[in-house]
């Protein structure tokens, strides 16, 4: 049913004021969450995001935060409404990857928007970060499981808040399931003042603007959002694009993992189908339906000329068919630590692949394909308390039509930093062996893809670490000509020796050992000139 509108929602000026007012209180709440975090893994790598959703959990407004995240964020956001009524002064959180969440340290709060005098919300305000240890059976909470319940602390969707009194129940039973229960404090503290501040900005727009334009105006920008996406489909040629690519293993299995994808394009709407992926695995590669619709969703933002507001319309015309118990919808109980990291990478790689069928100067070639996300956790002698370190690491961006790839950075569904030298030597008992380029590790091509880096890290105490990586066995591809870029590859350095493991490992470390990790680079665009 459309709704009624005063007009306000149609005028492209006041849309595009509404756009900046509502990205740019998103904005703020991102950085109150990562000014009063305590967290390396949030105050330093940004490893959070943050989003404004109308009455009905319509994503209206983001911040310029992880894809991941925010894709799979709108399925949260309506896990709490289907669970709760709520009052003024009420928060919801969960991380159940099975309703609405993505993997177990991913935690979402969710804060309705109430305004003054009224009893049903009008927006809410939600934040999602990752927690750098929610327990489980290693440290950092993305251990080389076989099931859910190994990776840490179930969550389903709860009142963390009630009518603006804390659960202290609640709060105490997530203190006590976590090996760092003081920075876990502070983190979650810090997602309580971005949601607020997030609530306050709404509610200034409104007091300055009216409900009813800002009402009007948060569904005219999904509406505007929805044309733009209708409109750049419509522009590719009617047709199916099918792709097919492999991840290395499950950790588990070492059988690849396929992701098979096919895009049926026709007029404004496209309908993604995974039929033909692998079933769910026995290792933590499954990934969860949201996973997969956002990075179907992600891929198809990507191509679109920068400046369209990210929000829920454009997703309208998308249509994603993900058949349960496969890698890319498993069912309970299957582990999912790496879905939302590696499969995600994976998938989009698919994507990418089927769509540069339908747009080929505007599709790059692979990325890196992983996240390389390392985990080492152990007690430090400075301290004599638990610490658990959590890091992704950067590697290579594939090359695209006029341009090479951007070396050492994070690439698709994920947008954090690595973490500082100096922080990581001043938070752990680490010291930093080498930080650098991974020179000649691009695909070469007409441009050549961008190169990863080479991260080597000296444990300075006892410490259990896990590995989970992908593009170790199999190169990130190039595209129309252009050469594959170089896989990963890791080591253990003990007493000189240097021995080199598999991507997906767990490790139990001695102090003087060091972990060296070489990302991948990414695939490079078009056929490389005899000359050069």
């Amino acid at each position: 049913m459309t709704k009624k509108t005063n007009g306000a929602g149609e005028d492209p000026i006041l849309l595009e004021v509404y756009k900046s007012l509502l990205t740019a209180a998103a904005e703020e709440m991102g950085a109150a969450l990562q000014q009063s975090a305590f967290s390396p893994n949030i105050k330093e790598r940004r490893d959070f995001s943050c989003a404004l959703f109308n009455a009905d959990g319509r994503m209206t407004a983001q911040a310029a935060h992880i894809p991941v995240h925010l894709g799979a964020m709108p399925l949260s956001v309506q896990a709490c409404m289907d669970a709760h009524t709520f009052e003024p002064g009420d928060a919801v959180i969960l991380n159940d990857p099975y309703e609405g969440g993505t993997h177990l340290p991913d935690i979402t709060l969710v804060t309705p928007v109430f305004l003054p005098g009224e009893t049903r919300p009008f927006a809410f305000a939600a934040s999602r970060a990752h927690h750098a240890d929610v327990g489980g059976m290693s440290p950092g909470s993305m251990p080389l499981s076989r099931e859910i319940y190994q990776e840490g602390l179930i969550i389903p969707p709860i009142k963390i808040m009630e009518r603006g009194k804390r659960n202290a129940s609640l709060w105490k039973l997530l203190l006590a399931n976590t090996r760092t229960p003081n920075e876990r404090e502070g983190d979650l503290n810090a997602q309580f003042a971005a949601n607020h501040i997030g609530a306050e900005r709404l509610k200034a727009i409104v007091k300055r603007r009216g409900k009813s334009e800002t009402a009007d105006c948060m569904d005219g920008l999904l509406r505007y959002s929805e044309r733009m996406m209708r409109a750049f489909i419509a522009d590719l040629p009617d047709g199916v694009y099918e792709y097919e690519d492999h991840m290395d293993d499950d950790g588990v299995d070492p059988e690849p993992v396929g992701i098979a994808v096919s895009i049926a394009v026709k007029g404004g709407e496209a309908a993604v189908d995974f039929s033909g992926s692998s079933t769910q695995r026995a290792g933590n590669v499954n990934a969860v339906e949201a996973i997969a619709v956002s990075a179907a969703h992600y891929a198809f933002l990507s191509l679109l000329a920068p400046g369209m507001p990210m929000n829920a319309g454009s997703c309208a015309p998308i249509t994603v068919h993900a058949p349960q118990g496969t890698v890319v919808n498993a069912r309970r109980p299957a582990a999912v630590a790496a879905g939302n990291v590696e499969t995600s990478q994976r998938i989009v790689d698919a994507l990418l692949g089927a769509l540069a069928k339908a747009a080929p100067t505007q599709t790059p070639a692979a990325s890196q394909g992983a996240m390389n996300n390392l985990t080492v956790g152990g007690i430090d002698p400075r301290t004599g308390r638990s610490y658990a370190y959590y890091e992704t690491i950067a590697g290579g961006a594939g090359a695209g039509y006029n341009n090479p790839g951007v070396n050492a950075v994070h690439t698709h569904m994920t947008n954090t930093l690595n973490t500082p030298v100096e922080a990581l030597e001043y938070a752990y008992p680490f010291r930093v062996s080498e930080y650098s380029m991974r020179v000649g590790s691009g695909g070469e091509g007409q441009y050549r893809g961008g190169n990863g880096v080479v991260r080597e890290i000296e444990l300075l105490a006892d410490a259990s670490a896990t590995l989970l990586a992908e593009s170790r066995k199999r190169a990130p591809y190039g595209i129309n000509g252009g050469q594959p870029g170089t896989p990963g590859e890791d080591y253990l350095i003990r007493e000189g020796k240097k021995t080199r493991i598999p991507g997906k490992t767990q490790l139990e470390l001695q102090k003087g050992d060091r972990l060296r990790i070489e990302t991948p680079g990414g695939g490079g665009y078009g056929p490389k000139a005899e000359n050069g």
